[in-house]
């Protein structure tokens, strides 16, 4: 038993040995950078580039155009009027989740009063900065009660652009609002 104890801690302190032998082989280059003073053709190699995201570079929230910061407003990544107007809409249902930067508002199961057989869930898609009437999708989804359990039903697809047209005529109504 002792035998193994000591070849264990000879083997480790050879491993060592060789650890700091390498690490120590590699310090001693010589770390001073050389930067080019020109590249090809006659543009020095460090003066200011031309970016891909343009001049004004990339903007996050909000541009240097007036009517732009104005459509889509500044602290969210999705206009602002289309946003507002999602969340005044659905406003009576419960919402699951809502996510201003992505433009996604999910609302949990709604049982109207009037028709306690019934539930209906709804997301809506903000697919632009801009307002405009295809920067919108919305889907609904429906289940009926039979026998104690919840089972999906068909919607009409004019319920999704009934409700789509009323989330536009309110993002209307705000941008209106917010001009005057």
């Amino acid at each position: 038993m002792g035998q193994n104890r000591d070849s264990f801690f000879a083997s480790r302190l050879v491993i060592s040995t060789l650890l700091l032998a390498f690490l120590a082989a590699c310090g001693g280059q010589n770390t001073e950078a050389v930067y080019p003073g020109k590249r090809q053709g006659s543009k020095p190699g460090y003066e200011e580039q031309e970016s891909i995201f343009g001049q004004d570079g990339l903007v996050l929230f909000g541009g240097s155009d007036k009517e732009t910061q104005l459509e889509s407003g500044s602290g969210i990544a999705v206009n602002t009027f289309l946003w507002r107007a999602s969340l005044d809409t659905v406003s009576f249902m419960p919402l699951a989740s809502a996510d201003p930067f992505g433009g996604v508002i999910i609302t949990d199961w709604y049982q109207p009063s009037d028709s306690p057989g019934e539930r209906f869930k709804v997301n809506v898609f903000i697919l632009t900065r801009q307002l405009r009437a295809d920067g919108l999708r919305a889907s609904v989804f429906k289940q009926n009660l039979q026998n104690g359990v919840w089972t999906d039903a068909a919607v009409e697809k004019q319920t999704a652009v009934d409700l789509e047209n009323a989330i536009l005529t309110r993002a209307r109504q705000l941008r209106i609002a917010s001009i005057q």
